[in-house]
């Protein structure tokens, strides 16, 4: 995987294109959950990167970019920096932007605060814009990672992510990629990105919007997740049948088509 470093960080990424080569395509950035990495996406690749250059980073912390120490000052813009950085590096001043659960927190706050970028925005089984009580969990949670690290938590929660029929073999697949994440990262990251508060920043989205969920998902109701999709002025919600709330890994070819004719329709 290419590399782009900066200070206390080398950020893995992988660029997939399989345009006809006579095409200059324009560009996909997939921006995963916690505790995962740009393989997240493998689902989504064939059928997206045939028609769009695909770049899938593994964000701060996480898969092979740098771990982050406990005490890294995590922020919102931060990691929209490093995104941008990398996109300066591919030289793609604008791009359609996609994300999956915490993922999909950071896509909106990037759409958002960085609107002159993000030709459309796709968020796919992604939070609340704020996610109540999840501060007071941070405590219980950081003793588990300083205990038992992060594969123990993912197994408990894996379940709900994935839904009921995802297969056993999947669902190890998924265990054993969370819990390579460094607990230094983990810590650091659940008190305060997973935590983060963007109920300001959701108006603000100009773009053309798709939101995906599934209609009995744990992270919200579908009323309350079109209470805040209905706040996007050029938004659309779709909502899969199943009862995972990570759609895009229980659900990657209904989910990639659908974003794909998304973009298409609205191209740069």
């Amino acid at each position: 995987m290419p590399v782009l470093s900066s200070p206390g960080l080398d950020m893995h990424y992988a660029v997939d294109d399989f345009t006809d080569p006579w095409r200059t395509p324009e560009t996909v950035l997939m921006l995963h959950g916690n505790a995962e990495s740009g393989q997240a996406w493998y689902g989504w690749v064939p059928t997206l990167a045939r028609l769009y250059r695909v770049v899938r980073p593994d964000m701060r912390g996480f898969g092979r970019s740098t771990p982050m120490p406990r005490d890294y000052a995590w922020t919102l813009d931060g990691l929209i920096d490093d995104f941008c950085r990398l996109m300066d590096r591919l030289e793609t001043p604008r791009f359609h932007l996609v994300g999956a659960k915490i993922g999909g927190t950071i896509a909106r706050a990037f759409a958002a605060r960085r609107p002159e970028r993000v030709m459309t925005l796709t968020v796919v089984g992604t939070p609340p814009p704020i996610r109540e009580g999840a501060k007071e969990r941070v405590p219980e949670l950081v003793h588990a990672f300083e205990t038992e690290g992060v594969e123990p938590w993912a197994r408990q929660s894996m379940a709900g992510r994935l839904g009921s029929k995802f297969p056993p073999q999947g669902f190890e697949w998924w265990c054993k990629l969370m819990g390579g994440t460094a607990a230094s990262t983990q810590i650091g990251f659940m008190g305060t990105i997973a935590c983060a508060d963007i109920r300001a920043d959701v108006p603000k989205i100009a773009c053309p919007t798709l939101v995906i969920t599934t209609d009995e998902s744990g992270l919200a109701s579908v009323e309350a997740t079109r209470a805040w999709q209905r706040q996007i002025p050029n938004s659309t919600l779709l909502v899969v049948p199943g009862n995972s709330y990570h759609v895009a890994a229980s659900d990657p070819a209904r989910c990639a088509e659908a974003a794909l004719d998304f973009i298409r329709r609205h191209p740069g």
